[in-house]
């Protein structure tokens, strides 16, 4: 941090002059900012209006340039550095000017500083060259660029959505159902666990990128890492690539045509995030097929047949809880008293309806489960089949534990996760397994 220039004369001058003459001076990126312009201005910019501007060469950058400083940035939610703004409100209470030091992009900077309501903006070269200036340099103090800190381990477990490899875990479903638990077996299932996790992870920053502006409004999805600035995006878009790379040579080593099923995965989850999120229940029908895409996933990679009644019960049980998913972020907008999402198809009126499909799927599920131990295809798998009835009032126990939380507002965003965090959750999930186990 630069210390302000001092002038001495032989009158002291009082208290209030020397904090009308004072100026702050604010970098916008670096100190401000936490993110960078350049990348705002880049996913803030229409994509017919980047369409436009010719590949390569300095009149396609040209071109781009000016396409991104026409870009609407949503100034009122970008992640400032709070206790750089709370420096300014103590410097304004003081009587002092405050400018914001920009070196690209002079019209973002502009309405920024009207924004914040500082007053005006200067250029590096203005500040270090002598030219006329709206203040006294000698007066100035600056906020320049805080040290250059790597991106914390939490920050990008936080990014790349580590929690949610909980759902990955569905690939060994196939494995444990045909009771195939030898290593060389569960290997593959293993492998297949971590090309899943890694093509998710970069799913993952992509959809944050491409939602920034939406997320940042959100009451809890502006915490996270790309939103807040914890992430900066491009770090973001250098990781996507090389988490799909890894994804790729781990199917390959499993077969072409797990790699197949992992290819149709991103392609529908690449589709979700540009256009299927936002059209009603056809997002719920896609959420629910990609969580049975990692079962057919475990199926193939372990090279074990799929059983048709795990692939429709899984399908229905899926659909509940995206339903479910839908239902907690309207009931949360309807509690924070917000309009409704405007990235989503979906009102705030619609949760009688969505809370009806939601139970209707659950109890299918526990429908199309006992149809199948009451069917031919459990004897040859388990020598006490009748132990797996026992299973169906835990399912009817952990669906209308789920689909109560959800209606009191206690559900949060992701009801498998919910499943992993809930304690009774927990143990029922565990009297499932053991009861599963003794009837074998």
């Amino acid at each position: 941090m630069e210390q302000p220039a001092r002038q001495y004369n032989s009158e002291a001058p009082t208290p209030s002059a020397i904090a009308a003459a004072r100026t702050l001076v604010i970098d916008l990126e670096g100190a401000l900012l936490r993110s960078e312009l350049l990348m705002e201005a880049l996913f803030s910019a229409p994509a017919r209006m980047l369409a436009r501007f010719g590949a390569g060469g300095e009149a396609g950058m040209a071109a781009l340039t000016r396409i991104l400083a026409k870009a609407e940035i949503d100034y009122a939610h970008l992640p400032y550095d709070s206790d750089v703004l709370n420096r300014a409100l103590v410097a304004r209470a003081r009587g002092e000017k405050i400018y914001l030091l920009a070196g690209r992009f002079p019209d973002h900077a502009a309405a920024i500083a009207a924004h914040l309501g500082f007053d005006g903006v200067v250029t590096p070269a203005g500040l270090a060259a002598g030219e006329a200036l709206p203040f006294d340099r000698a007066s100035v103090e600056r906020v320049d660029r805080r040290s250059e800190s790597r991106v914390s381990f939490k920050t990008w477990v936080k990014a790349l959505r580590v929690y949610q490899y909980a759902k990955n875990t569905l690939v060994f479903v196939p494995a444990v159902t045909a009771h195939q638990m030898n290593l060389p077996t569960l290997g593959y299932a293993l492998l297949a666990f971590m090309a899943f996790s890694a093509c998710a992870s970069g799913a993952y920053l992509m959809n944050d990128l491409l939602d920034l502006a939406a997320d940042r409004q959100h009451p809890t999805k502006r915490h996270r890492a790309l939103a807040a600035g914890d992430l900066p995006i491009s770090s973001a878009l250098m990781a996507i690539p090389a988490l799909w790379l890894f994804a790729l040579v781990a199917s390959l080593c499993i077969s072409p045509l797990f790699l197949g099923v992992l290819g149709a995965y991103l392609v529908t989850t690449i589709a979700y995030s540009l256009a299927l999120k936002r059209k009603m229940l056809v997002d719920v029908v896609t959420l629910s097929g990609l969580y049975a895409l990692r079962i057919i996933a475990g199926a193939v990679g372990v090279g074990v047949v799929l059983s048709e009644w795990l692939l429709i019960f899984s399908l229905f049980v899926f659909t509940s809880l995206a339903l479910i998913k839908r239902f907690s972020e309207l009931s949360m907008r309807e509690s924070a008293g917000l309009a409704d999402p405007s990235n989503r198809d979906y009102r705030i009126t619609d949760l009688h309806i969505i809370a009806a499909m939601a139970a209707a799927s659950a109890m299918n599920a526990v429908t199309v489960f006992s149809l199948y131990v009451s069917s031919s295809a459990v004897t040859p798998l388990y020598s006490r089949p009748w132990m797996l009835w026992l299973l169906t009032p835990l399912l009817l126990y952990w669906f209308g534990r789920a689909l109560m939380m959800a209606h009191r507002r206690e559900m949060p965003d992701d009801p498998i996760i919910y499943a992993f965090r809930d304690g009774p959750s927990r143990t029922a999930v565990a009297a499932m397994i053991c009861i599963m186990l003794a009837a074998i």
